[in-house]
């Protein structure tokens, strides 16, 4: 089934994804794809509506990233926003200028015309402006539709095209109804219905696992988690038990953690095969300090003990992998390298050096799809709103050398903190919340005696995605609450301290 397609254009925003998912939010089907992908691969795809993302630079730069011109030759409406609508501005005419005044964050917009995309809203706006250029001429055909301090024209129009623009963005919480914005375009000018759901993604999933692996055989790495998860039940459905899991214990897991997912999975009846390396794992780690390298040895470690126990089960043709659709934007980098802030753990070596042909049937889908799509399939609700787990787990929340005596410190406290945040009814609210053990000691006293113990740090963040976090305001009893049961039920930890930092300038992880 042909969904209703809005495509985005992304030209290096870090609100890209945010466009994509507020769409999707509204049930609309959005696909994001590099700013210079050629008019002819967009239009394979039919979009109903095209959508120009905000950047980092400036159309009046050398060099900034542009779109082929017959992008607006393509019979369909198209939205710029920020970059977006500079770089229409000057592909159709219009004359961009250094803002007088730039604005980066709140401002207010007076609505001057009420064309579709303002349909039903207030006059005034409080909106998320992020531009030190502005339009100072408009392009012939277009009405300025709305106006602000310091910009004369924060939107423009031209219904006859069915050409758009906002000099401010729409998609952050930030701006007021900006969700209604994004509705009025893509329902009133594109004309989408809303047909993207998550139970015809199960259908279709299903039936296209089906086409791609015919009578062969899939093998799936399970981490435990909602995405490898979802997609063996999506597998399992389509082809039965022509699927086999492995999920390898790697020692650093949480609390109980291997024993309940093979509970977990063997009441799924999912093809099982367990394996319990731990050993393996922490003879590698010894004496291990560098983040990257834990990272690495982990991946590394996995690699190995997959590719042993897929051996050992005989042939299979493909390879399932929970790749979600953030992981498959990311790869293509749109406005060049980005930095290497940590290596992801996953089973991306695989398919190179076994020759496996992937299977990746959640490589459309954002998590909250993800966790969507597993009630669909069944799962349990507490489960499927599980916080994200690293994947080299708790090695990563030990600042240093990996030990058992360590790991069983950080395991005790981090189920601590999971317990409380639970009872506190903080679990959904949050993005993440966990332990991370330090490798500083410091004096205390218990029981009139000195004690000269390790300190554990709390992490509890705020999110949509992971992209960008803040620090959560938990209430100060239920710290107090966590910080005593640690220091009175973990022999080892003496002090706990809670971390106020968000992300960007820190990572979620403190490694």
């Amino acid at each position: 089934m042909q969904h209703q397609t809005i495509v985005v254009l992304d030209f290096g925003s870090q609100f890209t994804q945010l466009i994509a998912r507020r769409l999707r939010e509204l049930s609309v089907y959005s696909e994001i794809l590099p700013y210079n992908t050629p008019p002819q691969e967009i239009a394979k795809r039919q979009p109903l509506g095209i959508i120009l993302s905000g950047g980092p630079k400036s159309v009046r730069e050398a060099g900034a990233p542009r779109c082929d011109r017959a992008v607006f030759e393509l019979g369909v409406p198209v939205l710029g926003i920020c970059y977006g609508m500079q770089l229409m501005t000057d592909a159709l005419g219009g004359e961009v200028a250094p803002a007088p005044h730039r604005e980066f964050g709140l401002a207010t917009v007076s609505i001057a015309h009420a064309q579709p995309l303002f349909t039903s809203l207030p006059t005034e706006l409080r909106v998320w402006a992020s531009h030190g250029d502005f339009v100072a001429r408009a392009p012939h055909g277009f009405a300025v539709t709305a106006t602000s301090a310091n910009a004369p024209v924060a939107a423009m129009a031209d219904d006859d095209r069915r050409f758009y623009a906002l000099l401010f963005h729409p998609e952050v919480a930030h701006t007021d109804r900006g969700t209604a914005i994004l509705r009025n375009f893509a329902f009133d000018v594109c004309g989408c219905t809303g047909d993207w759901t998550m139970a015809s993604f199960v259908q279709e999933a299903i039936a296209t696992i089906r086409a791609q692996v015919g009578e062969g055989r899939v093998v799936c790495g399970l981490s435990g988690g909602v995405d490898s998860t979802v997609a063996a039940l999506l597998i399992h459905k389509a082809i039965g038990d022509r699927l086999t899991c492995i999920f390898v214990d790697n020692g650093v897991m949480r609390l109980d953690e291997a024993a309940q997912i093979k509970a977990r999975f063997e009441r799924l009846e999912l093809p099982l095969v367990f394996t319990d390396a731990s050993v393996l794992f922490l003879e590698r780690l010894q004496g291990i300090t560098d983040p990257e390298q834990k990272r690495k040895i982990i991946g590394a470690t996995f690699i190995d003990v997959f590719e042993r126990e897929a051996t050992a089960l005989g042939e299979f043709e493909f390879l399932a992998q929970g790749t979600l659709y953030p992981d498959v934007i990311e790869s293509v980098s749109v406005i060049g390298p980005s930095h290497v802030i940590k290596s992801h753990h996953n089973v991306g070596g695989l398919p190179e050096r076994m020759r496996f042909r992937l299977v990746e049937p959640l490589r459309q889908l954002f998590k909250d799809e993800v966790r969507s799509v597993g009630q669909e399939l069944g799962l349990d609700e507490e489960f499927v709103w599980r916080q994200p787990f690293p994947g080299p787990g708790l090695a990563v929340q030990i600042l240093g050398e990996i030990t058992a005596s360590r790991l069983n410190l950080v395991r005790r406290a981090d189920a601590i903190v999971a317990e409380e945040v639970r009872k506190a009814g903080w679990y959904r609210k949050l993005w993440q919340s966990f332990a991370v053990l330090l490798p500083v000691q410091s004096v205390g006293v218990m029981g009139d005696a000195r004690t000269y113990e390790y300190t554990a740090a709390i992490r509890a963040v705020e999110s949509r995605d992971g992209m960008t976090a803040d620090w959560a305001k938990l209430p100060h009893d239920l710290l107090a609450t966590i910080s005593s049961r640690i220091v009175n039920e973990v022999n080892g930890i003496n002090r706990v301290v809670y971390d106020i930092s968000s992300k960007p300038p820190s990572t979620i992880e403190w490694e």
